[in-house]
């Protein structure tokens, strides 16, 4: 090659290295601290929910099949699993007031949370108060009993065939409750749902507990008439269930079913669970769902809540080899939570100044952090959340702010944009591995003109909690034998 050659080559060197290089080092990072979120696709959806029937919900009775026989534990088991939207519909006129009357339920959820976990926390103090510190304690806790029945709760439905012939119904999943229960014919008092109300008498299967039997033991609040087993449980803001305890027939989406399933047959209902026939408890206690059919894992997929997909409940499943994995921590004092081992955040690839202790679970059976199914936004102690939002807003000083939305104090106006870069945001767990999270999931919009805020909130509790917006497009994994948790993205 001839000093013309080498000058052309080396001249074509010196223009890649000025002209190129600053794209590639402007879009490889792009893996490690920034995430692309696409803002026009996310609020044209938005709009769409509004642009059609937001009344218009799923049928309320799918085809229903009879004599289902039993199946070995070892089988996979499957319910369907709808978002709230797609069962219920809403009566909001728009976005905006949509997003805030989901944050309203929200809160009410955490409230009952934390309040249960207050009252563990009370019994364990008892020994060293007095009887007066004990009776002003429990004043403070018990607060203004509000009906939580305007507000309705429970952002994801599964599909439950209950008796035999089974009689469909919408049942709210939750990981924070251990007693399943489903609205009784006939009602003393009974709230508005999807389905007809089940009405025992036509079911072959019902059967009565008597008190002596270990499920009646079993629960926090029991008592006995005419020998059978009555079953009261309250959800911390005024709402609860009361009614028989029984043994029903459970049947799920396919051709399976489970015998002889403790249940609450509530006569008497009144709060959070508006629109659907009851609960499934998917708890780590004796009496939840999973415990009952001795299943080795169960897993679900929370589609958009925006969305009318439908993705499963899945019993005894194969966990996804590519999931990120996590330490599955049980608290000794109250064994319905299932708390994470979280022992760091990352922003923009860089890890924050936090303790590892501010999320740990101490012996007391305080902090921690539960991965709950029922939370909607993701709570972290005021500290942890104070560094991450700080270190949010220092990535995204370019995007213009926007007012405070409820519980959100970090909030932008991306009317303008179709799409925008903001930092990753990591959970790192305490055996090594990193969980990064979609931006769709961490920057929400709350309106359908462009408003979008960072989709976490403090809490003064000890106890911190993954919520099911962090959760979305995520299959979420419960390994009960090898207790862990894992987090399968795209799984849905």
């Amino acid at each position: 090659m001839g000093k013309m050659g080498f000058f052309s080559l080396a001249l074509f060197v010196a223009f890649f290295a000025i002209f190129v290089s600053p794209v590639l080092s402007r879009t490889l990072p792009l893996t490690s601290k920034a995430a692309l979120l696409d803002v026009a696709s996310t609020l044209s959806k938005t709009q769409d929910l509004f642009s059609l029937n937001s009344q218009n919900v799923l049928p309320s009775k799918h085809q229903v099949r009879h004599r289902h026989p039993p199946v070995s534990p070892d089988s996979s088991l499957i319910f369907e699993l709808h978002p709230r939207l797609s069962v219920r519909g809403t009566s909001e006129r728009d976005y905006g007031t949509l997003t805030l009357a989901r944050l309203a339920r929200d809160s009410a959820r955490v409230k009952a949370i934390q309040t249960r976990l207050d009252l563990v926390s009370l019994d364990i103090k008892k020994a060293d108060l007095t009887p007066l510190e004990v009776e002003f304690e429990e004043q403070k806790l018990e607060g203004p009993v509000i009906s939580g029945t305007s507000q309705g709760s429970g952002e994801y439905f599964c599909r439950v065939g209950v008796g035999n012939p089974p009689t469909q119904a919408y049942m709210v999943l939750d990981t924070g409750s251990d007693v399943n229960w489903v609205q009784c014919a006939p009602c003393a008092e009974c709230y508005q749902q999807a389905d007809p109300i089940f009405d025992p008498s036509l079911s072959s299967s019902f059967a009565p507990l008597t008190c002596e039997t270990q499920q009646c033991k079993s629960l926090d609040v029991s008592e006995c008439r005419n020998g059978t087993c009555l079953y009261e449980v309250s959800y911390g803001d005024g709402s609860y269930t009361v009614g028989d305890f029984v043994t029903e027939t459970i049947t799920f989406g396919g051709s399976a079913a489970v015998n002889k399933v403790a249940i609450g047959c509530g006569h008497n209902n009144e709060g959070l669970f508006v629109g659907a026939a009851g609960l499934i408890g998917l708890g780590g206690g004796p009496l939840s769902f999973p415990s009952q059919i001795n299943a080795s894992s169960f897993s679900y997929c929370l589609v958009d809540r925006d969305s009318d997909s439908a993705s499963t409940l899945e019993f005894n499943s194969v966990p996804s080899p590519d999931a990120v994995t996590a330490p599955l921590v049980r608290n000794s004092k109250l064994d319905t939570f299932y708390y994470v081992d979280l022992t760091g955040i990352s922003v923009a690839g860089e890890l924050l100044p936090i303790p590892p202790s501010t999320f740990q679970l101490n012996d007391n059976g305080n902090g921690g952090v539960i991965v709950d199914s029922g939370t909607a936004v993701t709570r972290l102690q005021t500290e942890a959340y104070n560094s991450m939002r700080d270190a949010f807003k220092k990535g995204t000083k370019d995007l213009p702010s926007a007012n405070d939305v409820a519980l959100f104090d970090t909030c932008y106006d991306l009317s303008s944009r179709k799409s925008v870069e903001v930092p990753t945001v990591a959970f790192h767990f305490g055996n090594g591995k990193e969980l990064s999270l979609p931006a769709k999931n961490y920057m929400i919009p709350v309106d359908s003109s462009g408003t979008f805020c960072f989709a976490f909130a403090p809490t003064s509790s000890s106890l911190g909690i993954i919520g099911n917006v962090q959760q979305q497009g995520t299959r979420v994994s419960y390994d009960l034998t090898n207790s862990l948790i894992g987090f399968s993205p795209n799984k849905c």
